[in-house]
């Protein structure tokens, strides 16, 4: 289960960093700290699955990719 969690903070800094928003605009977005969304980029912290939906919305992709279901 470790290397899956790995896999999807992986995917989900991939689609932070490709994204055109600074983190402060996606924290801000989302309603949560900058730190908290720290916490999700290292895997320290997974977020609800409400928040992981408006992530993906914010961020413009599908969460397919971020959780690699094909």
């Amino acid at each position: 289960m470790e290397l899956y969690e790995e896999q999807i903070t992986k995917n989900l800094k991939r689609e932070i960093e490709t994204s055109s928003k600074t983190k402060t605009q996606i924290a801000k977005e989302l309603g949560i700290s900058k730190p908290t969304l720290s916490q999700y980029l290292n895997g320290k912290a997974f977020p609800s699955l409400v928040t992981f939906g408006r992530l993906c919305k914010i961020l413009d992709c599908s969460s397919d990719d971020i959780l690699e279901i094909k």
